[in-house]
């Protein structure tokens, strides 16, 4: 498909775009949400999958800042997104390294973005305490995060089982639900700056 035939395939859009070859799609449970039609004014088709990772292989006529040949994630819940290369808007890309595998690189389209964008917004500094609540698809991910943002790191999770993991990922402390009070031992360590809450329920 040349570039202006996926241009007339795809009205939206314009010439400030590129086109992206899929190497990999990570698919998260807003995908669920997005099958089952349980978003407002949802409007199809939907093509599930928003974790995209995949090389430029077409450049728009108004593109000056990116090339063919360069790796790039971006999140997408298209009309028109396909199984093997969508156009998409230059501002909604972002450089993958070389070095990191497409199907590694796609979930921080998603959880990736939705964790550090909460960290960097916190307002948390280096040094404060910074908490993440639950280490599941997100949080494992927010600990890595806040570790590498210098924060002092608290991870809480419901059991012993994950604290080996949470320690690994950068965590200086593991608060386990079960047997601590959160609040009581955040407390202790003066309080939190900022929690990260990844879960759904204030049991797990």
């Amino acid at each position: 498909m040349t570039f202006g035939t996926c241009l007339a395939r795809h009205p939206t859009t314009r010439s400030e775009t590129v086109r992206v070859k899929v190497q990999a799609c990570g698919i998260c449970h807003s995908d669920t949400l997005t099958k089952e039609g349980t978003y407002p004014r949802i409007q199809y088709p939907r093509v599930p999958g928003h974790e995209v990772v995949g090389v430029i292989d077409a450049v728009g006529p108004e593109v000056a800042s990116w090339t063919v040949g360069q790796r790039v994630g971006v999140g997408c819940h298209g009309r028109y997104c396909g199984r093997c290369a969508f156009c998409r808007r230059v501002t909604a890309l972002a450089l993958v390294p070389d070095d990191l595998s497409p199907v590694e690189a796609a979930p921080l389209m998603c959880a990736g973005i939705t964790t550090f964008n909460a960290l960097r917004n916190s307002g948390a500094k280096p040094g404060d305490v910074v908490a993440v609540l639950g280490i599941g698809g997100l949080g494992h991910l927010g600990v890595q995060y806040a570790a590498k943002l210098g924060f002092r790191t608290v991870a809480i999770a419901r059991g012993k089982d994950k604290e080996a993991l949470a320690k690994q990922l950068g965590a200086q402390i593991y608060i386990d639900t079960e047997v601590q009070d959160p609040a009581a031992e955040l407390l202790k360590l003066g309080g939190a700056k900022a929690i990260l809450a990844t879960v759904t329920s204030s049991d797990v």
